[in-house]
């Protein structure tokens, strides 16, 4: 029995989504946790970052995350005087990060993450019902 090279790529596309949509998830989740961060470290609020997909070609198709990018949207400003980081006017830049669009974003990399995930079972079904009728 000649087994046909493309036979994974099902398994590679969904297995590509499950790793990218992961991956995106826990960038939302720091971006979340950040979204009061007024000092990253470099004196500047955290940056909102962004995960850039691409067609992954070189394996018979799926997706993977070519890069991570910081949001270069400005910094919102919010007044607040007693704040250790407020500037001399008594404001403070915030996080680039808005609460209802990470949740969003959140919401949307899930339902990908969980279409991916019920294309391998269904697979997985469909690969033992084959074994179930060569017996």
């Amino acid at each position: 029995m000649k087994v046909d090279p493309n036979s994974f790529s099902t398994i590679d596309i969904a297995t590509s989504g499950l790793r990218a949509y992961d991956r995106q998830m826990k960038l939302i989740g720091s971006n979340m946790a950040n979204i009061q961060t007024t000092d990253a470290g470099n004196g500047e609020p955290y940056r909102r970052l962004i995960a850039e997909f691409e067609t992954n070609t070189d394996d018979g198709g799926g997706v993977d995350i070519k890069d991570i990018v910081q949001d270069q949207s400005p910094f919102q400003k919010v007044f607040n005087p007693g704040h250790p980081d407020a500037d001399e006017d008594g404001y403070v830049s915030m996080p680039n990060v808005n609460w209802a669009s990470e949740m969003v974003n959140l919401n949307a990399a899930s339902r990908a993450y969980q279409a991916n995930a019920a294309i391998l079972r269904r697979y997985q079904k469909m690969v033992e019902s084959s074994l179930e009728l060569l017996r």
